[in-house]
C-alpha cells in the first residue's frame, strides 16, 4: 500500500474512534509518521485555510504542500483511495459519495453519545443537529426493539414470549418516561442523555444477538438464557451510572432507569 505523504489528519482527541482510526492508518503506513495531530493543539496562527468548526465536524485532512483540506468522508477516501487505488472509481461515484457522507455524518455528529467522555474543555465542541440526533434514538430504538423479540422466545417457559409490538412499545416507552424525567432535572442536556441512553439499549442488544444467532446450536435452555439476559442488564446498569457520571446528572436518571424496568418486567409476569 502506498502511503499518503505530506497530508495530516486532524481528529478529535476526545473521540477514541477517531484516535483509534486514525492511529490505524499511522500504523498500517496509509499515512507517515507525523500524519495526525488532534485539532484540539492546533495552534490558532497554524492551517489559516482549515474551517476549525467544520474540521471538528469532519474530520479535515490537510496537503501540507499546498494548503488543501478534505473535510469529513472525502478524507477517509482520499487516504483509502490512495493506499488502494482500485477503489478511486468508486469513491468518485456521487451516488456511494452521498450515500457513505450520510453515514459518516450519522456516526460523527452521535460520536459523543456513542462513546462520551468528560472532555478536556476545549473551546469548539461538534455542532448538535437535532435530526442526526433522533434518527440516532430511531435507529437504536428499533434494531434493539428487533434484537430483543428474536431473544423473548429463548425465555419461553420463564416469562411471557411477546412480540415486536411489545418490545417496541417498551423500548420507546423508555425513551419517553426517561426524557419527561431529564428535562425536569437537566433539560440542557436532554439531547445527550437519551443518546447515551439508547447507546446502552443498543449495547445490550447487540451482547444478546450473539445468542440469538447460536440458540438452535446451543438448544433450549431457557434459565441459562434468563440468567445471560439478566447478566447484561447488571452491565448496562452499571454503564449507566458510569455514563451519568460523565454527564454530570447525578443518580436520579440512573434510579427511574432502573424502576422502569423493574416496573415493566413485573407487568409482563404478573399481569
Amino acid at each position: 500500500m502506498t502511503t499518503l505523504k505530506n497530508h495530516t489528519i486532524l481528529y478529535d482527541a476526545e473521540c477514541p474512534m477517531c484516535k483509534l482510526y486514525t492511529h490505524a492508518f499511522v500504523q498500517t503506513g496509509l499515512l507517515d509518521k507525523n500524519g495526525r495531530a488532534p485539532y484540539q493543539q492546533l495552534p490558532q496562527d497554524a492551517c489559516p485555510m482549515v474551517n476549525r468548526q467544520r474540521a471538528v465536524n469532519e474530520i479535515a485532512l490537510i496537503n501540507q504542500q499546498t494548503g488543501e483540506v478534505t473535510y469529513g468522508v472525502k478524507s477517509l477516501f482520499k487516504i483509502i483511495g490512495n493506499a488502494m487505488p482500485v477503489f478511486k472509481p468508486l469513491f468518485g461515484f456521487s451516488p456511494f459519495v452521498w450515500l457513505m457522507s450520510k453515514v459518516y455524518a450519522f456516526i460523527s455528529y452521535n460520536r459523543r453519545v456513542i462513546i462520551p467522555t468528560a472532555g478536556d474543555g476545549f473551546a469548539l465542541q461538534p455542532t448538535f443537529k437535532l435530526r442526526y440526533r433522533v434518527t440516532y434514538l430511531v435507529f437504536a430504538w428499533a434494531l434493539t426493539s428487533y434484537i430483543l423479540t428474536c431473544y423473548a422466545p429463548l425465555l419461553g417457559g420463564i416469562m411471557p414470549v411477546g412480540n415486536l409490538y411489545r418490545e417496541a412499545l417498551i423500548c420507546g416507552g423508555q425513551i419517553f418516561f426517561q426524557g419527561v424525567v431529564i428535562s425536569i432535572v437537566a433539560n440542557k442536556k436532554k439531547w445527550d442523555y437519551l443518546g447515551s441512553m439508547m447507546t446502552i439499549s443498543l449495547a445490550g442488544g447487540l451482547l444478546l444477538l450473539p445468542v440469538v444467532l447460536l440458540a438452535n446450536v446451543f438448544g433450549p435452555h431457557p434459565i441459562i438464557y434468563a440468567g445471560y439476559f439478566m447478566l447484561i442488564a447488571g452491565l448496562m446498569f452499571l454503564e449507566h451510572i458510569r455514563r451519568s457520571k460523565v454527564l454530570g446528572i447525578g443518580w436520579v436518571l440512573t434510579i427511574t432507569w432502573a424502576v422502569y424496568r423493574a416496573a415493566i418486567l413485573a407487568a409482563i409476569l404478573f399481569i
